[in-house]
């Protein structure tokens, strides 16, 4: 059943959809990270790290609502239930009880590049297919990019 026609062709649909539900999986699984991250954090950085990780969960939620939103936009439902973000999301997770600070630290930076790494495959995947989903996606990226660069920051000097 279609309830909402796509302004796109068919084929670019595909592309443009596979794109938006990957991404979408991808935010909302970022999103339970940090927050698992943010309830265990320990350290002497524990204030900095746990308000940083409020800022990007709150980032990655707003997103995955507007790449929801896109998604449904162009006559293609998006998919956030529980079983299919646990099915599908491949980021690096935290593990289980009390995370030092600079182990969280370097979880973000790594669960964001392996996010913004599979976002620019989703750019130049809808360049051509979707230019409005791909300028989307390429602001995410850049907000991903910052929110990288500012965990990374925190553990500047690199310890040995």
């Amino acid at each position: 059943m279609t309830v909402v026609k796509s302004t796109i062709p068919e084929s670019a649909r595909q592309v443009t959809g596979d794109a938006l539900q990957g991404t979408l999986v991808d935010l909302l699984g970022l999103s339970l990270i940090g927050k698992q991250a943010h309830w265990n954090v320990v350290g002497p950085r524990f204030r900095s790290i746990h308000l940083q990780l409020d800022e990007l969960v709150s980032a990655a939620r707003s997103f995955a609502d507007t790449v929801a939103e896109r998604s449904a936009a162009l006559g293609i439902p998006a998919d956030g239930r529980p079983e299919t973000i646990a099915s599908g999301f491949t980021l690096p997770g935290p593990k289980d009880g009390w995370v030092r600070d600079s182990d969280v630290v370097g979880l973000m930076v790594e669960a964001l590049e392996a996010a913004i790494a599979k976002l620019r495959e989703r750019i130049a995947a809808t360049e051509e297919a979707d230019p409005v989903t791909q300028d989307l996606l390429i602001s995410i990226t850049a907000d991903l990019e910052k929110q990288r660069w500012m965990f990374d920051a925190e553990n500047w000097p690199k310890e040995v």
